[in-house]
């Protein structure tokens, strides 16, 4: 028996770019390629989560916080599936998501099934996801998930001025899983960020965040990186791993929203991730933000599905290690 649960997220509505609803099927047909059993084995551990796509297709009715009415009850639904794997069924989430604002479900579902748990995110991405409806310049809500988190709503230097209903819901989702922040910005740390705008720059700045770059990570090496992320985060009791593909850099693929120059190669990818869910700490890993629109040959999902199975293995026999020490007690 499977201790992994999929939990699949097709949501887009945080995206800018359409596309990365398809994503989530992109991977899995990558899966396929790489190793055709795959899914036989895991297809009875597979959850869906509900979506609200159908919304594109309408009128979006926000400006600094686009679709939000629909993003909240969608981010309801993550954090239950999450809550739901991690206490009911007691298995390990990997999230398979479209765009990366489902992050925040999945953070919040992480810390509504541990309240008195400390959480610490290792957050891979090109881009700091920072901003809320009082600084986006944008309106995208894929931007928002660590200010969600963290509850940064930047009200304090606001540029925008959010129309009622749109902030109520901004509240609203601040108090999905527990009222609290669940997470605190010393208990974060970025790889390879490499796109960040003011309002982050000085959230970044201010809370002392630490921020891994490309450079640092090819100097120290992946596995000396490892070893400081673990350092850092050590007073954590719990880890929450985030993979957003445009980590990756657009020269190997631009099958993602927002590619960015500078990035990681698909080998330093994989590695990366493996190491973090060898932790006896991780207790969710995502994965985000594949568009196979802008791609050539599903060639993002491909390199995202190398990383997925080693993640899966690296989990799977960790989890064993576990249950077979347990069980020898």
């Amino acid at each position: 028996m499977s201790k992994i649960n999929f939990i699949e997220v097709r949501s887009e509505l945080g995206a800018g770019t359409r596309g990365a609803s398809l994503g989530v099927e992109a991977l899995k047909v990558a899966c396929l390629q790489r190793h055709f059993e795959f899914w036989n084995q895991y297809h009875a551990y597979v959850k869906a989560v509900q979506d609200s796509n159908g919304a594109l297709f309408q009128k979006n009715n926000f400006k600094f916080a686009k679709y939000v009415s629909y993003i909240y009850s969608h981010l309801q639904h993550v954090s239950l599936a999450l809550n739901q794997s991690l206490v009911i069924q007691k298995k390990f989430p990997i999230v398979l998501s479209a765009d990366h604002s489902s992050a925040y479900g999945t953070i919040a579902g992480v810390k509504s099934a541990f309240p008195q748990k400390r959480l610490g995110v290792v957050w891979i991405d090109a881009h700091a996801d920072l901003h809320s409806p009082f600084s986006t310049p944008s309106g995208n809500m894929h931007g928002m998930p660590l200010a969600m988190a963290m509850q940064a709503s930047h009200k304090e230097s606001a540029v925008n001025s959010p129309q009622e209903e749109e902030a109520h819901y901004w509240n609203a989702i601040l108090d999905i899983g527990t009222h609290l922040p669940k997470m605190l910005p010393q208990d974060l740390v970025f790889v390879s960020l490499r796109s960040t705008e003011g309002h982050e720059d000085e959230y970044i700045t201010r809370n002392n965040i630490r921020s891994i770059s490309t450079d640092e990570l090819r100097r120290k090496g992946v596995q000396n990186t490892l070893l400081a992320i673990q350092e850092h985060l050590k007073n954590c009791d719990m880890i929450y791993v985030s993979f957003d593909v445009d980590s990756i850099d657009p020269i190997f693929s631009r099958g993602t929203g927002t590619p960015e120059a500078g990035g990681l190669t698909p080998q330093e990818a994989c590695a990366l991730n493996k190491g973090l869910t060898m932790w006896d700490k991780t207790v969710a890993w995502e994965v985000a933000e594949i568009n196979p629109l802008l791609d050539n040959e599903n060639q993002m999902a491909l390199y995202a599905a190398d990383v997925l199975l080693e993640v899966v293995q690296a989990v799977e026999k960790r989890l064993e290690t576990v249950h077979n020490l347990t069980a020898n007690v």
